[in-house]
């Protein structure tokens, strides 16, 4: 049977299509030695990646261009535009516990990546005591508690009316490097629900996924504990947790993989992808004709040695994709005059520009047909700073994807699956669980 995934702060939806499935990305990106049931077809250097057994019930988000994307792509998806909210979390949570909202019932898993701006280390780091209100305004003092940087205390709240099985919240790494953000964050979810959850807490690298970009990013994975098989209960407080019940996918790819090499042949990780692999196939923007998303980039001029100055490193990783829409976007190709290092490219007559929507997207592991710009006249256009934007804050879809199919994979081992059972034990008492992170 399908699990129901109820996802919050959605934005345009890489959390999402990383739980669905059924997308094309480069073959690069798939260690198929490892996973080779992930591959449906290949189509030249791109693999159809096959379905997953999660049914999207509910997503929100308070940008109208998260709407506006989430809505065209997903509903050619077959996904009802009815299952996105625009609106604030607070909001939802409150007219609930009003009567006036409903969440889904039944939900296996809840996904979140709650705001980061006042976590990340490229900000201004007020964590708790963000400036900022849930709707993006400047903050009422009387709002205190429902401020940007307390948004996971709201999704807190929707774990516990929807009590799933699963959740999944992720954020920006700079989070551990904040006082004690970390541990307080792990603490609170760790007390949902009356039988609490048992709470990991890890940071990935994108990399290792088979992601081209240097991405880091921390990860919280709550397990119910009144659904769990008690054998998993005892094994998942062990110091070490048996490989088989890791709720965190392995990884796939690594920086000193060597084909054919002795180290390849016994653990079979690939080398990282490139940012050239992942680019190949585009026209420059001048010469494409259909794809929007391929002809608009960033005009803004060139501005020292500052954030997204850098030309990309076709033959390595990207740094990270960042929310961004004007003049910290990365180049693609720098002039010699900034220090371009593509001269073959610069000799053809190609010109010094930053990267496109397009571009930026496939790093991030989107697949072409979501369209990231549109200039029609109907509700849902969108344009490419908000494209921009959009696509820097998703989780890629592809980690998402690996996620989904390691709890697939899980999914039987950890939880008991007869109803009547889970029922009986309101009178059980728990073995009590320790707060494990795993770094």
């Amino acid at each position: 049977m399908s699990k129901k995934l109820l996802s919050l702060f959605s934005g345009c939806g890489g959390m999402d299509l990383g739980f669905d499935g059924g997308f094309k990305v480069h073959k690069d990106l798939v260690n198929s030695l490892i996973n080779p049931n992930w591959i449906l077809e290949t189509h030249n250097n791109q693999v159809l990646l096959s379905k997953n057994n999660f049914d999207l019930v509910f997503a929100n988000d308070i940008v109208k261009a998260a709407k506006n994307a989430w809505v065209s792509y997903f509903g050619q998806r077959g996904i009802s535009p009815s299952v996105f909210h625009l609106d604030s979390i607070v909001n939802l949570v409150k007219d609930s516990e009003l009567g006036k909202f409903s969440f889904p019932s039944n939900i296996d898993i809840v996904t979140g990546g709650f705001p980061c701006q006042d976590f990340s280390v490229a900000g201004k780091r007020k964590g708790f005591n963000s400036h900022k209100s849930h709707s993006g305004d400047l903050l009422d003092k009387s709002e205190i508690s429902e401020n940007r940087g307390q948004l996971y205390q709201w999704m807190k709240k929707v774990i516990e009316i929807t009590a799933p099985k699963v959740f999944i919240a992720e954020n920006v790494k700079g989070l551990i490097s904040l006082a004690n953000a970390k541990s307080i964050i792990e603490s609170d979810f760790k007390s949902i629900g009356e039988y609490g959850y048992i709470v990991f807490a890890k940071v990935l690298f994108a990399p290792d996924y088979g992601i081209p970009q240097r991405r880091e990013r921390i990860f919280f994975i709550g397990l119910n504990k009144q659904y769990l098989r008690p054998e998993a209960v005892i094994a998942l407080q062990q110091e070490l947790i048996p490989a088989r019940l890791d709720p965190f996918p392995p990884k796939t790819h690594t920086a000193t993989a060597t084909q054919g090499s002795l180290f390849s042949s016994l653990l079979p990780l690939k080398p990282y992808t490139t940012v050239r692999s992942v680019l190949e196939s585009l026209n420059e923007p001048e010469q494409e004709k259909q794809d929007l998303a391929q002809m608009k980039y960033s005009k803004a001029k060139h501005c020292g040695n500052h954030q997204g100055q850098i030309e990309v490193n076709l033959d390595g990783l990207s740094p990270t994709i960042r929310s961004e829409h004007h003049g910290n976007i990365e180049y693609r190709r720098l002039s010699l005059e900034h220090g371009g290092r593509y001269i073959d490219e610069l000799n053809k007559g190609l010109s010094e520009r930053r990267l496109t929507v397009r571009e930026c997207a496939r790093i991030q592991t989107f697949p072409d047909d979501y369209e990231f710009v549109r200039e029609s006249k109907d509700e849902l256009q969108l344009g490419a700073s908000s494209s921009y934007k959009l696509i820097g804050n998703a989780v890629p879809p592809f980690l998402a994807y690996h996620f989904a199919k390691r709890l697939e994979l899980i999914w039987d081992k950890l939880f008991i699956t007869d109803n009547l059972i889970v029922n009986q034990r309101k009178d059980l008492v728990l073995p009590k669980i320790c707060l494990t992170s795993v770094s």
